[in-house]
């Protein structure tokens, strides 16, 4: 059995979410303040407390008006089950698959309803909803004066946005923030709210069936292992981590219905304690006797002496706790704390504790639930790379084991949620593990934001088998961030990556009142003119505004009727398959490219960038390195009176310049930097920073130079 898909609604930034899980582990990733935490805080809060309860900060944004939508029919006079349909609830719903011709099907069996023999799967719901018969009392003591009709007030700050009224809406706008604030402040929401747990035909959604709360334990067992561990908090006392997971083993071990190995340990250890009780009785009580006096030098008349005696209890449980904690092996007998061990081994050490004792707790029920649900956040946590990448790798392995071990090899239904930021964690899962958290704003109100969810494996379908191995193990080799970056920026080769930093910073000089990308969490990804095309989808998949910096490669057809690189003046196709699959040309030309307008170069919300004449005058790179010189003729004394003699001398000097390219970047990308930026890259560059369209971007390049003699043509990007 496993949970097929989790929905989610009206909670923070999960408004309306579905949520694939893998039957195994399942990886979510995304930018800051996507949803991930979010994820987990709500099954925390629904599976960890017998009584659940929210707060109305924990509903969304953006069903905040309904509560007030409510408010308003409410006082219209309408019936509960109208006003109910208005009034927002956090729900949570999970798609459990089950095989059908399984005869025991544990207490999941309860939750089956339907008749049909060949479903196989059942469908739980979780509500948190006002509780029947309160309306009266979430709504009491709340004063309202109407202005006008009720309808037209329904959502009055988008009426008011569309139609630029400032008047009598205004009142209704204090009395809409003193409604908030006595829901808030009374805390009615945690008081007039409950949980409803129901069971629900997956065919029919009115054949519902109510089930009390507790069973919602029976069948689903949580676990979670969250960011803030805490492992290195050393500032006042070791805080004996370890120690307190060894307490919940024993705990375990220490159940009716664990393992017997378990439960001769727990003998055994009382065997201990009983010893040493009657080792103490006979020592240590005996010393402590003649501690107290004898009530006969009270002289109290009447009083018998009682005769105290002291008796020192010792059990297991008070042991471990105040008096265990557990060391690394020294040398010499000398053992070293806890806290003596590296933060990253100690995380790793705490992480696969708590896996042993989440185990050991759900081996030792007396009905094991059907399913066990384990979220862990940020694995990664003090984690060198190579460590992040074999602990992805080895999480299904440690199940095999733990059940081969404990259990004879009976499997445990565990299903993980690992929560991460860390492309080296995030690159080894598998595509089909992977999904996308990232938020984009609720209509036009850019202030209140909600999260969006996509799953690779469904989302890159129209990707062919080739390209989707070629992305994996390209994002893999290169530590590839692009999962969580709020920008990218695709480039050809080193020279481009090397000096890309310097370029950001010449263009946010030049342009100080522009949005800047060295603010911004900007992927740079390497690809080559060669494959930029192959992340086009992943690209689109994404949502990821992007930048692609590629070359021109203009070609023409040699004497043996081959297309042979040349410079730009004389091509007539280009051999870079990024341009022909951006414009879906695959007989394109350098002049048709180079009169493409800036609309041209703009799909959606990624652009492409490649070499363009500098002022107009000038002639065309065909690579990054020529444009280069060409955008900086007087730092490289590159003369000539013709457009034809001033690309052969620009090319004559990249030859010259660029025998080692990663020579030539370090050069101008560190020690000399005072040149242009490139025109194709600045107004790239300008276009992504404001994260819209860029027309007639003003040039940050000096006046021509007096060498140069050309006349001015006419060309589209002027």
């Amino acid at each position: 059995m496993s949970i097929q898909k989790i929905t989610i609604k009206n909670f923070r930034l999960l408004e309306n979410v579905d949520i694939t899980l893998e039957n195994r582990t399942t990886v979510i990733v995304g930018r800051n303040n996507s949803g991930k935490t979010s994820l987990t805080e709500l099954f925390k809060r629904l599976l960890s407390e017998q009584s659940p309860s929210f707060r109305l900060e924990d509903f969304s944004l953006s069903v905040h008006d309904e509560f007030w939508n409510a408010f308003l029919l409410y006082k219209e006079g309408k019936d509960e089950i109208e006003i109910r349909k208005v009034l927002p609830r956090i729900e949570l719903n999970l798609t459990i698959s089950y095989d059908k011709n399984n005869p025991i099907l544990g207490p999941l069996g309860n939750f089956i309803i339907d008749l049909d023999p060949s479903c196989s799967t059942t469908l739980v719901k979780i509500r948190y909803q006002l509780k029947n018969g309160e309306i009266d009392k979430f709504f009491e003591d709340i004063n309202y004066e109407q202005t006008e009709d009720i309808d037209s007030q329904m959502n009055f700050p988008f009426f008011r946005e569309v139609n630029g009224q400032n008047g009598s809406l205004d009142s209704d706008d204090s009395q809409k923030k003193t409604f908030f604030h006595t829901i808030k402040e009374n805390d009615r929401v945690k008081k007039f709210y409950d949980i409803v747990l129901l069971a629900e035909d997956v065919n029919d959604s009115n054949n519902q069936k109510v089930m009390e709360w507790r069973q919602i334990h029976l069948i689903l067992q949580s676990g979670f292992i969250n960011a803030q561990r805490g492992i290195d908090d050393t500032t006042h006392k070791d805080i004996n981590l370890l120690g307190k997971i060894f307490e919940s083993l024993l705990t375990s071990a220490m159940s009716d219905f664990a393992d017997e190995k378990d439960h001769k340990i727990v003998q055994n250890l009382e065997n201990a304690i009983e010893n040493m009780r009657l080792n103490i009785n006979d020592g240590f009580n005996k010393q402590l006797d003649d501690l107290l006096p004898t009530f006969e030098l009270f002289g109290y008349p009447g009083l018998t002496d009682p005769k105290l005696k002291t008796e020192t209890k010792l059990d297991v449980e008070r042991l471990l706790k105040n008096h265990t904690k557990v060391h690394y092996a020294g040398i010499n007998g000398i053992n070293l704390p806890e806290s003596y061990n590296g933060l990253g081994v100690r995380n790793l050490i705490f992480i696969l504790l708590k896996l042993l004792e989440y185990f050991k707790a759900f081996i030792s029920r007396e009905v094991a639930p059907n399913i066990h649900l384990i979220f862990i956040e940020e694995p990664e946590v003090h984690l060198h790379p190579q460590m992040q990448e074999v602990f992805i790798n080895k999480i299904n392995e440690i199940v095999e084991v733990f059940s081969k071990t404990f259990t004879n090899g009976t499997p445990w239904p565990i299903q993980f949620v690992i929560t991460t930021h860390s492309s080296h964690l995030a690159n080894r899962a598998s595509f089909e593990s992977i999904r996308y958290f990232f938020t984009t704003s609720v209509g036009n109100k850019e202030n209140i934001r909600k999260t969006q969810i996509k799953d690779l494996n469904t989302g890159l379908m129209n990707t062919s088998p080739v390209n989707k191995e070629f992305l994996h193990k390209y994002m893999t080799l290169t530590r590839c961030d692009l999962l969580f970056a709020d920008k990218a920026i695709l480039i050809e080769g080193t020279t481009e990556r090397l000096m890309l930093p310097e370029m950001i910073k010449k263009v946010e000089e030049s342009f100080p009142d522009r949005p800047k990308l060295s603010s911004q969490y900007i992927s740079i990804v390497e690809v080559g003119g060669a494959y930029a095309h192959l992340f086009f989808n992943l690209l689109n998949f994404l949502e990821l505004k992007t930048l692609i910096i590629t070359d021109l490669d203009s070609t023409k057809k040699n004497e043996n009727n081959h297309f042979t690189l040349c410079k730009v003046s004389e091509g007539t196709r280009t051999s870079n398959s990024s341009l022909k699959k951006w414009f879906g040309n695959q007989e394109i030309t350098p002049t048709e490219l180079i009169h493409k307008t800036d609309e041209d170069k703009i799909h959606g919300i990624h652009r492409i960038a490649y070499q363009i004449p500098e002022p107009s005058e000038r002639p065309c790179g065909r690579s990054f390195e020529e444009a280069f010189i060409l955008a900086n003729l007087t730092l490289f004394e590159v003369n000539g009176t013709s457009a034809e003699e001033i690309e052969m001398n620009a090319i004559q000097t990249t030859t010259e310049e660029v025998n080692k390219k990663t020579d030539f970047a370090l050069k101008y990308g560190i020690h000399e930097t005072q040149w242009n930026v490139p025109r194709y890259i600045s107004e790239g560059l300008c276009w992504l920073a404001e994260g819209g369209r860029i027309t007639n971007s003003p040039s940050i390049y000096a006046p021509l130079d007096g060498n140069s003699g050309l006349q001015k043509q006419d060309n589209s990007h002027d």
